[in-house]
């Protein structure tokens, strides 16, 4: 599954492949992200596009500290924290890995993430705002060093 597959999915597609998929382990290191905006249409790649350059690059996972720092800005800078445990999910009520940022960021203390792994180091997420959902994101981890 690559993230021009899934940038090509609809709305339906995406939460099937969502709720078909296991949490996986809570990751460690960085993570290029893409959002998944307009899921199935043509404008999807070309949203992508912008937020990547202008506003949001992906997370950078500390398992052991139980945290992530997402990368944002044109020049990549860490910030905006959340907490991150396996729990239930909002979606269809599995087991799912969550970035919640209730806790410890002042700018999205509203917004809730949810991650389940797709592929070996490729995850699906789900942003809600509150409990009402806003869109999709993929993050990809690099291949592990031999």
């Amino acid at each position: 599954m690559t993230i021009a597959e899934l940038l090509k999915m609809s709305q339906a597609e995406l939460d099937d492949l969502f709720t078909k998929s296991p949490a996986g382990e809570i990751p460690k290191g960085e993570a290029k992200g893409t959002a998944i905006v307009a899921p199935g249409t043509t404008y999807s790649e070309n949203i992508a596009t912008f937020v990547n350059h202008f506003a949001w690059q992906g997370k950078v996972f500390d398992p052991e500290k139980g945290v992530l720092r997402n990368k944002i800005t044109p020049f990549g800078l860490n910030a905006i924290i959340a907490k991150v445990y396996k729990g239930e999910s909002w979606l269809d009520g599995k087991e799912c890995i969550v970035l919640d940022y209730s806790e410890t960021s002042l700018l999205a203390h509203w917004i809730r993430d949810e991650i389940r792994e797709i592929e070996p180091r490729v995850y699906l997420g789900k942003v809600y705002w509150s409990k009402k959902r806003l869109i999709d994101f993929a993050l990809e981890f690099p291949a592990a060093s031999a």
